[in-house]
């Protein structure tokens, strides 16, 4: 079986996580290292090459001068050495009186002028010598002991080694900036339709239109991607808008025959089992009303911004009329995107659950711009952390019966959590501050 590679931990935590970066690094590690590698040969190859090239043609000219000092020392052929080294050869040369060569300069960081300079003078003359490779920006100073002169020669710096290196550098850098330019504009270009997606999927999941200029765009694979997602979207509200219609219709027939039940049953007389009989009527009528509930979701139903605080009033109210005390707080921006019918249900079903099961109830709201969070706590009996996920199942009746709805179809929270996730969101339960439950309603907003 074959083992997959894994980074270190170290560096799994450290590495970026966004495409954009990923890619811009899989193009720029391998640049700088070809550009790396590139330069170090340059360096170690081509330029220490023609320095050395450079350096022993110097070094050559100051031996046939040195040469053509000794054979004919006298004063008209040192003037003439002076002449044929400034015109021929491009050398500044003065005969010095004899005296003693100054202390050897320490070696500079960037050696391979020196080196190589000191190398070929000390091949070619075999002279006491002293060079100062340093001390002057454009010039390069030899000294040379003949015995009866020093030979003092300045020589421009690019004739004795690869001044003009840096240009290299230069251009690599430049092309290097180029390339990463390009590589940016057309890196940007197809991420920009992949965030496109991203938020049309999202818009979708919450009820929300998608962006009027949205199309696929951008690489073959991504267009393949926004068309699928397109047609995924277009089955997904055909199938809704069907359903939509199926259960309009099942809703219509059925309360249809539930309300021919209740105008036979007022026509006879009041007796118990009439009066049972109304009551299984209404319970039926209101367990009907649950399931198609259920079964309907917030279909069709756009993203609109909606009034918090007037909202939690509502459930003040509403809790208040189920004979519990309620306190309620909002944090932060009044107005959130969401399904304003379907929020309204997902939070009233949590309120009634506490309210059937509590006397004491706490509502808290709190929007930060980019998400709303509605806490519920109530001092009821609440539901052990072992069956709270359970509670969510449809028609799970638990011990507590905390799940149940008023028609006791065992849909109430299962709803919250459709209407909740159906906002891109959940609803999670917890224990409360209060003693009984909280129940928290996250949705992006």
């Amino acid at each position: 079986m074959r083992r997959k590679l894994a980074l270190p931990a170290w560096i799994r935590r450290r590495a970026p996580r966004g495409l954009y970066t990923q890619s811009l690094i899989l193009i720029i590690a391998p640049m700088v290292l070809l550009q790396g590698v590139v330069a170090f040969v340059f360096m170690e190859r081509h330029y220490e090459l023609v320095t050395k090239r450079l350096s022993s043609a110097v070094s050559r000219d100051i031996a046939a001068l040195v040469d053509l000092h000794q054979s004919t020392p006298n004063g008209e052929t040192d003037a003439n050495i002076v002449r044929i080294a400034r015109e021929r050869l491009s050398l500044q040369v003065e005969f010095l009186p004899p005296q003693e060569l100054p202390t050897p300069l320490p070696r500079p960081f960037f050696s391979i002028l020196d080196e190589r300079l000191s190398s070929e003078i000390a091949d070619d003359i075999k002279l006491p010598f002293w060079i100062d490779t340093v001390g002057r920006s454009n010039f390069v100073e030899i000294r040379v002991q003949l015995g009866d002169s020093v030979m003092k020669v300045l020589a421009r710096r690019n004739q004795t080694y690869a001044s003009n290196s840096h240009i290299f550098l230069i251009w690599m850098a430049a092309a290097s900036l180029v390339l990463i330019g390009i590589a940016v504009y057309f890196l940007r270009a197809q991420l920009r339709p992949i965030l496109a997606l991203s938020e049309a999927a999202d818009a979708f999941g919450k009820g929300r239109p998608a962006a009027p200029d949205f199309r696929p765009r951008g690489a073959r694979e991504i267009r393949l991607a926004a068309e699928s997602f397109i047609a995924m979207r277009d089955r997904i509200e055909r199938a809704m808008e069907q359903r939509t219609t199926m259960l309009a219709g099942v809703s219509h027939d059925l309360r249809t025959i539930l309300t021919r039940f209740r105008l036979q049953l007022a026509l006879l007389d009041e007796t118990p089992e009439v009066e049972d009989m109304n009551r299984d009527v209404e319970e039926m009528s209101r367990m009907l009303e649950g399931y198609l509930a259920f079964m309907k979701g917030d279909a069709g139903e756009p993203a609109s911004p909606t009034d918090i605080p007037t909202l939690l009033a509502e459930l003040k109210r509403a809790a208040e009329t189920s004979g519990a005390t309620a306190t309620v707080e909002s944090h932060g921006e009044p107005l959130a995107i969401v399904r304003p019918d379907a929020f309204r249900r997902c939070l009233q079903n949590l309120v009634a659950n506490a309210a059937r099961y509590a006397r004491q109830i706490a509502i808290v709201a709190v929007h930060d711009g980019r998400k709303l969070e509605v806490r519920i706590d109530d001092d009821g009996p609440g539901i052990p952390a072992e069956n709270r996920e359970d509670a969510f199942r449809p028609f799970l009746r638990l011990d507590e019966a905390r799940n149940q709805d008023n028609s006791g179809s065992g849909l109430g929270l299962a709803i919250t959590r459709d209407i909740a996730r159906s906002h891109g969101g959940d609803v999670t339960l917890e224990s409360s501050p209060l003693g009984g439950l909280r129940a928290v309603v996250r949705v992006p907003a």
